[in-house]
């Protein structure tokens, strides 16, 4: 079918985007990393060198001199821009606000996970799925395992092709808005498990036990209402026809004109 052709062609440009742009963000990082591993192991010299924390603290950049306060906005100003490159690709490629959700949720996922493998190939880190990793620094600092952003991510992957297919074959998704608000509340809980420890880890303090409960719940939530919406279908396609049900066919082989007398020449 000519639908999944288009599918299929939407997957391709959605990995090949989000697989590039993901290299590109590790490869940034390990430049950063080249940079500020020095500096970290002179103010944490117990900390092992591969470990981000904890975290070099804004008094402690402010020493280090004003370009490196300079290069912290810097880092904001990319990671604002990396959200508007994954949200201006989907624009290209949407037809309207669902395909465009779709698309920026599933791009979003595919550079996340490919970001974490690029780290892996340049500079061999993480050791292991349970790193601890700064995840985002807007609107703070995010920080948790390396496993969560990965689930999160490849639930944010399944989302989007899904909502496409859906598109694609004609039979959008309907989300109501009960279920829209489980997604946001399931959103929200994960936002909170992985900003839980800001103020310890902003202030130099290695990070506390992370909120698998709330991480939990937040994913549970929002997936269970997605599934909900993905495998049930709308009032309209359960509820019977009232239409009358067809009746024996009356056949045409004379009209109601052929009883009347015929005119005699």
């Amino acid at each position: 079918m000519y639908w999944k052709s288009i599918w299929w062609r939407t997957v391709a440009g959605i990995i090949l985007f989000g697989t590039a742009f993901g290299y590109v963000e590790a490869a940034v990082v390990a430049y950063l990393r080249a940079i500020y591993s020095p500096y970290h192991a002179r103010y944490y010299p117990t900390a092992p060198a591969d470990d981000l924390f904890p975290l070099m603290t804004l008094d402690q950049l402010h020493e280090m001199g004003p370009e490196h306060e300079t290069r912290l906005k810097i880092e904001l100003g990319r990671e604002l821009a990396t959200i508007l490159m994954l949200a201006g690709a989907a624009v290209m490629a949407a037809r309207n606000m669902r395909e465009w959700f779709a698309i920026f949720v599933a791009c979003f996922g595919v550079w996340d996970i490919t970001f974490y493998l690029g780290l892996k190939v340049l500079i061999h880190w993480p050791a292991s799925l349970m790193t601890w990793d700064i995840l985002f620094l807007l609107p703070m600092p995010w920080v948790g395992p390396v496993i969560t952003p990965v689930i999160v991510a490849s639930s944010m992957i399944f989302m989007g092709l899904a909502v496409l297919w859906r598109e694609y074959r004609g039979d959008p998704i309907k989300i109501g808005r009960g279920r829209w608000a489980l997604i946001v509340l399931g959103w929200v809980l994960l936002l909170v498990a992985f900003m839980a420890d800001v103020a310890n880890t902003t202030n130099g303090g290695y990070p506390k036990t992370f909120q698998w409960l709330l991480f939990i719940a937040g994913e549970v939530t929002w997936l269970s209402a997605f599934l909900m919406a993905l495998f049930t279908a709308p009032p309209s396609a359960r509820r019977p026809s009232s239409s009358p049900a067809p009746g024996p066919a009356i056949p045409a082989t004379e009209s109601h004109t052929s009883a009347t007398p015929r005119s005699i020449p």
